[in-house]
């Protein structure tokens, strides 16, 4: 029997690994894909582990203090983390969403935060450089995925935003497993990472595939290869996990099944491959 629990913030992480069978048996496809159920979060997403890891380092460091509001410059699920994380430790959170942000995730995001005002002595999460998102999946993600499959994995699939989860998890299974590959997903069109000309920068698949062609966190990270997958496939993607596995995800973990099923289908045939579930947006 799970613990009753203090606080939404305790029941961050943990999320259950399943393997998506019933669409790899219906496409012919030899061996599974594992996959982390991410979206099972309190706020939906991956995102709270990095909110929580960022929070409590700054409050351990010093750098945020009782009373001071936190900011964060969001396109997603960064800021429900953020909203529950200083919703339980009683922080003012002041968000800035971007303009293509959908309009049910700004909805929420006006529940959660508890108003919009000037503050000059905030403290901005900034998880694009900060060191505890890609800890957060090294110390908690990775390891996780890895007594989860028993440690028998052999392919790391992830559609990269910040990177943070990419890192933090490809960190972890290489200090377990050097035989383990690892390969990016990014929208077709604005593979910029991959040194692709930017064609479509305005693409279907939100929480990655931005205009920098370097991320902080992949510096000297390996990666095997680059996978581009369209909006047309990553909207397959989402009807397969939902009428195959009852899975209902987001874009990005759309991208990430339509990735792993195109590897699969070709070099990887007899490999299992690891995934995540991002979000349900």
């Amino acid at each position: 029997m799970l613990p009753l629990l203090g606080s939404a913030g305790e029941a961050i992480g943990g999320t259950p690994l399943v393997c998506l069978d019933r669409i790899t048996s219906s496409l012919g496809l030899d061996r599974t894909i594992a996959t982390k159920l991410d979206y099972l979060n309190p706020g939906w997403s991956k995102k709270d582990r990095v909110a929580l890891g960022i929070i409590e380092e700054a409050e351990r460091l010093g750098t945020l203090k009782p009373g001071q509001a936190v900011v964060e410059l969001i396109s997603g699920n960064m800021g429900t983390g953020l909203s529950i994380v200083c919703a339980v430790k009683g922080y003012l959170f002041i968000a800035v969403i971007f303009r293509g942000n959908s309009i049910e995730q700004a909805y929420m995001m006006s529940a959660l935060v508890k108003g919009l005002e000037i503050e000059y002595r905030a403290f901005c999460t900034d998880q694009f450089t900060r060191d505890r998102n890609w800890i957060a999946y090294y110390n908690r993600t990775g390891v996780e995925l890895w007594k989860q499959t028993d440690s028998y994995l052999d392919r790391l699939i992830d559609f990269v935003g910040s990177g943070g989860t990419y890192t933090g998890v490809t960190k972890k299974l290489e200090s377990v497993n050097p035989a383990v590959k690892y390969f990016i997903v990014k929208p077709d069109g604005a593979a910029v990472l991959a040194n692709k000309q930017i064609s479509q920068p305005e693409h279907a698949i939100q929480g990655g595939g931005y205009v920098m062609p370097d991320l902080f966190y992949l510096k000297d990270v390996p990666v095997d290869g680059y996978l581009q997958i369209t909006g047309d496939q990553a909207r397959e993607g989402a009807r397969l996990l939902a009428s195959k596995e009852g899975i209902f995800g987001g874009f990005s973990s759309s991208a990430n099944i339509s990735a792993a099923i195109k590897l699969l289908k070709g070099e990887m045939r007899g490999k299992t491959i690891a995934m995540m579930v991002c979000d349900s947006d």
